[in-house]
């Protein structure tokens, strides 16, 4: 884990890799197809399947994953000391001919003053495709989560772009604040990739609040850390 803090520290992001096995990847892509037919949303730049917490439970193993949660609460338990919430757990599905999406920051340029070293948000890439740059492999900016920016200036060319490549089952982690955006499909399959932002502090808030809509016959499949991250203790 500390090679993985010194990545996030000093570029940005970490790449895990091969941390769902084939089996999970298969099921989750599964899972995903059949969403994109009663839930997905166009967005011109991909497919979007939101809010996957009330779609199908196959997701729950990836809220509190024992390779990747440590390293988001090593990166922001520390900020008031208090607990992670997921804020939100999402899809992206990056069809052949889609564009490449703009690069950008996830968090406000006023909420952005603190110190690079302590986000208040960490977003995860649980790829379920090979990720190479011809299907759109997420881009990143290295070290632009310091930058204090929540996008890059209009005026500058970004000259270092680098894609995120790893086998299905890897795990992207970046910093909230770190420049990126998917790559341009120019391959032949789809992209299938989940997407889940934790966040702390004055970012504790749901992006989509996993509460509305939620079965209740579900609750009982969640573990307590679930449930804490999704703020259901009481449920």
């Amino acid at each position: 884990m500390k090679q993985n803090l010194f990545e996030l520290d000093v570029y940005g992001f970490t790449i895990l890799e091969e941390v769902l096995s084939p089996d999970d990847v298969s099921a989750m892509k599964e899972a995903l197809i059949q969403l994109c037919n009663l839930h997905g949303e166009d967005r011109g730049d991909c497919i979007h399947i939101s809010n996957l917490l009330v779609r199908d439970p196959i997701f729950f193993k990836v809220i509190d994953h024992p390779k990747v949660l440590p390293l988001l609460e090593a990166c922001m338990g520390h900020v008031r000391r208090l607990p992670l919430i997921i804020g939100s757990l999402n899809a992206r599905i990056v069809r052949p001919g889609d564009p490449g999406q703009r690069i950008h920051g996830d968090i406000l340029d006023d909420l952005m003053k603190m110190d690079g070293k302590n986000p208040v948000m960490m977003n995860t890439v649980w790829m379920l495709d090979d990720f190479i740059p011809e299907i759109g492999a997420t881009r990143i900016v290295p070290g632009s989560h310091k930058s204090g920016m929540s996008l890059p200036p209009e005026e500058f060319e970004l000259k270092h772009i680098v894609a995120a490549t790893a086998l299905a089952g890897s795990v992207l982690i970046f910093n909230g604040q770190c420049w990126h955006g998917d790559g341009a499909n120019i391959g032949q399959i789809h992209r299938h990739a989940i997407f889940g932002h934790y966040r702390i502090g004055p970012m504790m808030r749901f992006q989509y609040d996993p509460h509305q809509n939620f079965p209740a016959e579900w609750l009982e499949l969640l573990t307590d850390k679930q449930k804490q991250l999704m703020r259901m203790q009481d449920g």
